[in-house]
């Protein structure tokens, strides 16, 4: 560690090997808090290379407890968290939206690192039961659409960096990481980032896989589409910037789309959403991700399409019945 600490600090990059090795070692124990602290903030201060954000990504696939959804083709939505914006759970609500519209949904999410409320936070308020069992979790998936991997189940190595994690208190590689390691390597991904150099981070990743996705950054620094601002969504046929108003979906503040100060005042506006009785801010906000997710799965269909598919699945309730079914199933 001492050296590869040394090469860092001279602004050296590691090679996807030396990362993989380095991050397989740091998960077994195998360094102080001191030196993983010292390393995870490197990366807070010079960007993350593509080798090496694979590597970490391969390490922790590999340390994983594997799942197979293959037969269903599902998507992931998820964002990489560290926004610092306080959101309620947006792509959370938008997974539902999407399983409401008739589409397989397999979230990975965890408690909020840099946020009152994460997936898992929001989740549990409702009396779910994190499962790592397969039959289980595949039974849910048939029966609402929707099943949820809490990813400490998935991999327990990462608990070695959870104490220096938590007392740091800011969004570090891990951030990045969440979304490349779901442990049933869906072919099919929304995924949220907090800057553009990230999202050109991940478009390099995915274009080496054969996976289907879409990367959203809203310009003023959400890690999902706010509509707070214009927003950019990169596919594998290229870039595009949007406005919400060239989708027909009002602008809306940051304050319209703040998750409170308690993970009960998210629970709340989680809840209001797919009941239809949100504010139209908190609502749009989520249909329009859960559209682009639509998209994702779909792409001869047009965002308007997708946007009217998201709407109908609130307000038909069918959104607030696959949550309801999700609940019953996983309590």
């Amino acid at each position: 560690m001492k050296q590869a600490l040394y090469r860092l600090i001279e602004h050296q990059f590691l090679t996807k090997e030396e990362a993989k090795e380095i991050l397989l070692r740091m998960t077994a124990g195998a360094f102080n808090e001191a030196q993983v602290s010292a390393f995870i903030t490197i990366f807070l201060m010079r960007s993350i290379s593509v080798d090496e954000l694979a590597g970490f990504r391969d390490a922790l696939l590999e340390l994983c407890t594997p799942l197979d959804f293959s037969a269903y083709n599902p998507i992931d939505i998820v964002g990489t968290g560290g926004d610092n914006k306080n959101t309620f759970n947006v792509s959370t609500a938008a997974s539902f939206v999407v399983a409401g519209a008739g589409y397989k949904v397999v979230k990975h999410g965890n408690y909020g690192a840099t946020s009152i409320s994460g997936a898992s936070n929001v989740m549990e308020a409702h009396g779910v039961k994190f499962t790592a069992d397969q039959s289980r979790l595949t039974h849910s998936l048939e029966t609402c659409n929707m099943a949820y991997l809490h990813a400490p189940l998935f991999n327990p190595a990462m608990k070695q960096v959870a104490p220096v994690r938590k007392a740091l208190g800011v969004r570090t590689f891990f951030n990045m990481l969440g979304p490349l390691v779901n442990p049933s390597t869906p072919q099919r991904q929304l995924l949220g980032v907090y800057n553009l150099k990230l999202a050109r981070l991940y478009n390099y990743l995915y274009q080496q896989t054969a996976v289907d996705f879409s990367i959203v950054h809203t310009l003023d620094g959400y890690d999902e589409i706010s509509l707070t601002d214009a927003f950019k969504v990169i596919t594998r046929q290229g870039e595009r910037l949007y406005t919400p108003e060239q989708i027909g979906l009002k602008r809306c503040t940051m304050q319209e789309l703040d998750g409170g100060t308690s993970i009960n005042d998210a629970k709340q506006i989680f809840d209001a959403v797919l009941r239809n009785e949100a504010t139209a801010a908190q609502t749009n906000c989520v249909i329009v991700n859960a559209a682009f997710a639509i998209q994702t799965i779909d792409t001869t269909l047009s965002i308007e399409d997708c946007i009217f598919a998201a709407r109908e699945s609130i307000e038909s309730h069918r959104a607030e019945s696959a949550f309801k079914q999700f609940i019953t199933l996983n309590n």
